[in-house]
């Protein structure tokens, strides 16, 4: 979005009246102007020691000025012994300096020229928030495997609500990337584009602005930065200056300008910007390509899946032959998944598009069973109740046999992983421990709520009843699935999660061959295969109306062949 706002802004926004030529700022530097450069490394943020060699860093002579080039990009690699001062968190700043070819940068040298030299000033150490460790401990008492000391006395009211003082630690930059931008445009002096105006630097006795200097931190991920303490001796620092365009310049201000807009909404957590660089730097060209349309086919289907399971529950009116106790199911696992991302702080755009999937799965309970509200009592509670055409056959005693089974198998895997998370894992309460018990069982056994739905096929014989566009769609995305899991980096319990899904699919694939669907026989929309709609049929009686059918046919014919004998 912000590389389409700084596109749209800059060929599509309101065009500003031409100024007059006296009133125009430009450029003090000419296009492929030599510069020498200097970089010193000092604890001070003001710096004005230019004779200390031992604060000069790196130098170079004759970088042309926005010329690509093989000499325009320049490199240097040192290591650096930090002092004690920056192991307790101690400051170090990068101060760069430019100047026309033969001019020095001191301003007591009495060669120095003003308007033929400029700097600016970066820091190397870097003072970030100290990740939470989220007050996780042994739920079993065993304070030797905490993560913190027990916590002191208090009231249960003052609980979460002082933690104390933030914490920061400081973190040393090994790259410093300086890069003069490609800008000769020539500005009005009251109407600077509001993007640039803070970077720019005026000459006050010419009124023209000094070279654009941008130190790039784009790519610079937070894993790359290194915490400083009193066991580091020595530090890696990888330099380097270069051109860079002004297009390229402001769309990483504009994506960095983004990404702070996105966090402070809380729809970006702390590391997702990150983690979409990485895969710009670290992936494949082609690969990323491919990426790209796959996800978003992916999303299609996501989205056709949606609207055929909305569409066909909608317009469902029987329940003959499909799972009520699995929409139950669902519903309960749609909300421990939420819980869980409510207790682990998630983003407001995943807890909205969570708690949008519980409202749809109660809806569906809605339409599956009759949902009364009994005000009979003080507090009114919600009743259930067995549709006709799902208590009045075989589907309800099938699926009361599937569930049965389910469950003895389900509370087996519960009970099984929930003691084994409570004695090696850590949690922040025994209300987190519940449900990221629940949770991670959901995730891993949930595709053991689709088989009641096998059984009742396997039992009826039949599989006229199941939403086949809708999972049609939901098979294409398993497709897509596990096809990122052989490329994508993800957890083995997440891979094998993948492939599960495939199985269930392809067991409904061959009940489908094997119970071929009648074509008289009524679709997920109450309509037959024939071109005209027809009235709902139940599953049994479909078959014995297709039987009446063929006997009036039969006999119509044998009448038709008796009468042309007797004539």
């Amino acid at each position: 979005m912000a590389v389409f706002w700084y596109f749209a802004a800059k060929f599509f926004g309101p065009k500003r009246p031409p100024a007059e030529p006296g009133m125009l700022m430009s450029n003090l530097f000419q296009k492929g102007e030599p510069l020498d450069m200097w970089m010193y490394l000092s604890e001070n943020e003001k710096f004005n020691d230019f004779s200390n060699e031992d604060a000069l860093v790196w130098h170079e002579a004759n970088i042309p000025y926005a010329v690509w080039g093989p000499t325009s990009t320049r490199t240097h690699t040192l290591t650096y012994y930090p002092s004690e001062a920056i192991k307790n968190n101690g400051s170090l700043y990068a101060h760069v300096y430019f100047a026309r070819s033969g001019y020095p940068v001191d301003p007591t040298d009495p060669e120095y020229e003003q308007s033929s030299a400029f700097g600016r000033t970066h820091p190397v150490v870097a003072y970030l928030r100290k990740p939470k460790d989220g007050k996780k401990k042994s739920l079993l008492g065993d304070s030797s495997e905490s993560d913190e000391q027990p916590p002191p006395k208090e009231n249960k009211d003052s609980v979460d609500k002082d933690e104390g003082p933030v914490e920061y630690i400081s973190y040393w930059k090994p790259n410093v990337t300086v890069n003069l931008v490609d800008d000769f445009t020539r500005y009005p002096h009251n109407n600077v584009p509001p993007n640039v105006a803070p970077y720019l630097n005026i000459d006050p006795s010419s009124n023209n602005y000094y070279p654009t200097v941008f130190f790039n931190e784009f790519w610079l991920l937070r894993d790359k930065l290194i915490a400083l303490n009193e066991s580091v001796e020595e530090l890696p620092l990888n330099l380097e200056v270069g051109p860079i365009s002004m297009t390229k310049w402001q769309i990483f201000l504009q994506m960095e300008q983004s990404f702070q807009v996105h966090r402070s909404y809380g729809s970006m957590l702390e590391g997702e910007a990150d983690e979409l660089k990485r895969v710009f730097l670290e992936g494949n060209p082609y690969f990323l390509g491919l990426t790209m349309i796959v996800s978003l086919f992916h999303s299609l289907f996501d989205f056709l899946a949606f609207k055929n399971d909305i569409q066909f529950w909608n317009k469902n009116k029987s329940m003959e032959g499909l799972s009520a106790k699995s929409v139950v199911l669902n519903f309960v696992c749609q909300l421990i998944i939420f819980l869980y991302l409510l207790d682990n702080e998630t983003s407001w755009m995943i807890l909205a598009s969570s708690g949008i999937g519980v409202c749809i799965e109660f809806w569906k309970i809605g339409k599956a069973m009759h949902v009364e509200i009994d005000r009979s009592g003080k507090i009114p509670v919600l009743r259930f109740r067995d549709r006709e055409s799902y208590a009045q056959n075989k589907t309800k005693e099938y699926d009361a046999i599937a569930m049965k089974y389910l469950t003895y198998v389900l509370l087996f895997l519960v009970v099984c992983f929930s003691i084994y998370s409570l004695k090696y894992e850590k949690h922040k309460s025994w209300y987190s421990w519940i449900l990221s018990s629940l949770t991670s069982c959901v995730y891993m056994f949930g595709f053991i709520m689709m088989c009641p739905q096998l059984f009742i096929n396997y039992k009826l014989k039949s599989v006229a009843h199941m939403p086949w566009r809708q999972m049609t769609y939901k098979f294409l995305n398993t497709i897509i699935d596990d096809l990122f899991a052989f490329v994508i980096k993800m957890p083995m319990l997440h891979r094998l999660s993948v492939f599960r899904d495939d199985v269930i699919f392809l067991i409904y694939l061959y009940q489908r061959w094997v119970y071929p669907v009648d074509r008289k026989r009524v679709n997920e929309y109450g309509f037959g295969g024939e071109d005209e709609p027809q009235a709902p049929q139940t599953l049994e009686g479909s078959d014995s109306a297709a039987a009446s059918q063929q006997d009036r046919a039969e006999a119509e014919a044998k009448t038709s062949t008796e009468d042309k004998k007797t004539k």
